[in-house]
């Protein structure tokens, strides 16, 4: 899934609170929905979907948004630990926006030392061809996304 206008985005939570299993779904959490993102420029790059009917973070009450905000960790750790091998591998970084898909959801970004200097410290977004049909997740992001998974599930069965 993507932070985009899409209306898509929408049929797609629809699908996943109705217990769909979508190909994109890495895990389902106490607060949403932990997906595999629809383009991988940096491989790696997952959403936590809040489950609730909410468009911003101060929209939860104090258990639900720590709870939130957690399980959002959980997967940037998931994330670092799937991509402990790689030496490229440099960093996670988190936003939650919501700016062109109003519904409360987190970002988890891998980054890397192959980036180009010119974005390498910069927010992801301002990638040119974030979105390009080249960096459409597919058959070839399976193993990290399984890895991803894995290590989402065992941290999850530690819960808060």
């Amino acid at each position: 899934m993507s932070d985009s206008a899409d209306p898509s985005s929408d049929t797609r939570l629809e699908a996943l609170r109705r217990g769909e299993k979508l190909p994109n779904l890495i895990a389902e959490t106490a607060s949403g929905f932990a997906v595999f993102g629809d383009h991988q420029k940096l491989p790696g790059y997952c959403l936590l979907i809040h489950r609730a009917e909410v468009e911003h973070l101060d929209d939860l009450g104090e258990t639900e948004r720590i709870r939130f905000l957690y399980e959002l960790s959980l997967l940037g750790q998931a994330v670092r630990t799937a991509l402990r091998d790689d030496r490229q591998f440099r960093r996670v970084n988190y936003e939650v926006l919501g700016n062109t898909w109003p519904h409360l959801h987190g970002h988890v970004h891998a980054r890397y030392e192959w980036e180009p200097d010119d974005y390498k410290f910069l927010p992801v977004w301002r990638y040119p061809d974030l979105h390009g049909a080249e960096h459409a997740a597919g058959t070839r992001h399976e193993e990290l996304k399984e890895r991803i998974a894995l290590e989402l599930r065992a941290l999850l069965t530690g819960g808060l």
